[in-house]
């Protein structure tokens, strides 16, 4: 798969009504770009693909938002909507906040965020200049899975969505 079906494959999912195979998602994913965490600050609208993971609706539930990311050593990994609709940090849920990193997964260095409080790993990939495909993993879990497939929209207006000079979309 290139990168030009990737994209269209990895929209098509999302759209899609019902569950999403991981194996495809893996498939996408080995099509994609990494990224580097300082080209991912900023605000991130999040999703999940139902791919029939045991955390599948539990952050729709919770009223995760998605994920900001004010800098490498700063970032909100939980962002939810309280009763009122106003965005908060869940820091309970998330046992605090997270730090981005370079990390190889799949013998590939990407962004990861990682949880201040426990031992979990959101691994980046960039579909294009404006949405992030993440796979969650964590100790314990197998290498071949089962791992927790989502994805990030990045919030219109943010300053730091303007897309780099070098990237093609």
């Amino acid at each position: 798969m290139d990168l030009i079906e990737a994209r269209a494959r990895f929209q098509e999912l999302r759209e899609q009504d019902g569950p999403v195979s991981a194996t495809e998602l893996d498939r996408i994913w080995a099509a994609l770009d990494t990224v580097r965490p300082e080209d991912i600050l900023g605000e991130w609208k999040g999703g999940e693909f139902a791919t029939g993971h045991p955390l599948n609706g539990m952050l729709e539930k919770a009223g995760w938002y998605g994920k900001t990311f004010t800098s490498v050593h700063d970032v909100k990994p939980l962002m939810c909507r309280d009763e009122k609709g106003e965005l908060y940090s869940n820091r309970e849920l998330g046992k605090g906040e997270a730090s981005l990193w370079t990390v190889e997964f799949r013998g590939e260095i990407t962004a990861t965020m990682v949880y201040d409080g426990q031992p979990v790993f959101d691994h980046f990939k960039r579909v294009d200049d404006t949405t992030l495909m993440g796979i969650m993993n964590s100790k314990g879990v197998p290498a071949e899975g089962p791992f927790y497939y989502f994805f990030l929209e990045r919030v219109s207006g943010d300053p730091h969505g303007s897309p780099r000079a070098d990237e093609d979309s």
